[in-house]
């Protein structure tokens, strides 16, 4: 039962959104828009890592190798990380091309696009936060203790209620948004300073710096998307279907190119310990 609690609260902090939201005419089809394409990455990355990561973290503390049970554990954050960040990244800055392709037609007009975009903008500032508590939930879990995740997840929900109730006034839907953001970051700060506290999180200093040029392969990245969707915007808003999808197509894989060339020329990515990873080595 704390497991599942724990395993839930991004889909209770959905609820406790879309309650408050329907307040506000439209809030719900906002938030809900925005949440199906933040959902995507968070799905693919982080439920995948949470699964994968589970049984090998158990298998290497049974075998008393708590070593190997970090270096696995750190490998699958810079992993995370490595995916992501840029996907984080490229959502915040391209939320309205992603969100004006995707979803304008029939009964979804020109003016339900910026407030969706903003709603996706504040969600995925919160990516990150979401697959991080993937990552190291599975670190209490593979030593027994669900007890821990699942407070921790319940003071997310209790953040997650405060803050959307404090900032639906001021904000709308885009506070509900910006509330579930913050709960999740307030509950992976807690699982990994109650993870380093007992001793079963530290990073390296060659890992520290992975993931710092990381973070600036994704900025570089996001700000190239950005450029690019400015000068593709007449492409973008076209009237053609097929024209508008080939534009975002286009952006998607220039982002993905410069990234992949940024990570490789920055040093951020160890591919050798993805490999490994992906292909499941010790």
């Amino acid at each position: 039962v704390p497991g599942l609690i724990a395993g839930g609260v991004t889909q209770f902090n959905i609820v406790i959104g879309t309650i408050i939201a329907s307040l506000q005419a439209g809030a719900v089809s906002y938030l809900y828009y925005a949440e199906r394409i933040y959902q995507l990455p968070l799905g693919v990355v982080g439920i995948a890592i949470g699964i994968v990561l589970l049984p090998e973290l158990s298998r290497r503390l049974r075998a008393g190798n708590e070593d190997l049970a970090l270096r696995s554990q750190n490998r699958s954050l810079e992993f995370a990380a490595l995916l992501t960040l840029p996907a984080a990244a490229a959502l915040a800055v391209a939320a309205h091309p992603i969100v004006q392709v995707l979803f304008e037609r029939g009964a979804f007009t020109q003016g339900d696009i910026a407030p969706t975009a903003l709603a996706l903008i504040a969600f995925s500032a919160g990516l990150p936060a979401f697959v991080a508590i993937k990552v190291f939930s599975p670190g209490f879990f593979a030593r027994e203790d669900t007890r821990t995740p699942m407070n921790y997840a319940i003071i997310g929900v209790a953040v997650n209620v405060a803050g959307s109730l404090a900032l639906y006034q001021p904000l709308g839907h885009v506070g509900i948004a910006i509330a579930t953001t913050l709960s999740g970051w307030v509950n992976a700060a807690l699982l990994v300073s109650t993870l380093g506290r007992r001793g079963h999180f530290t990073l390296t200093r060659e890992e520290a710096g992975r993931l710092a040029r990381i973070c600036l392969s994704a900025l570089a990245m996001a700000a190239m998307v950005w450029l690019a969707a400015q000068l593709l915007a007449p492409w973008l808003g076209a009237e053609s279907t097929a024209l508008r999808a080939s534009a975002l197509a286009l952006l998607v894989v220039l982002g993905a190119a410069i990234y992949i060339a940024a990570t490789h020329v920055s040093g951020g990515a160890d591919l050798r310990a993805i490999r490994d990873m992906l292909t499941r080595r010790t």
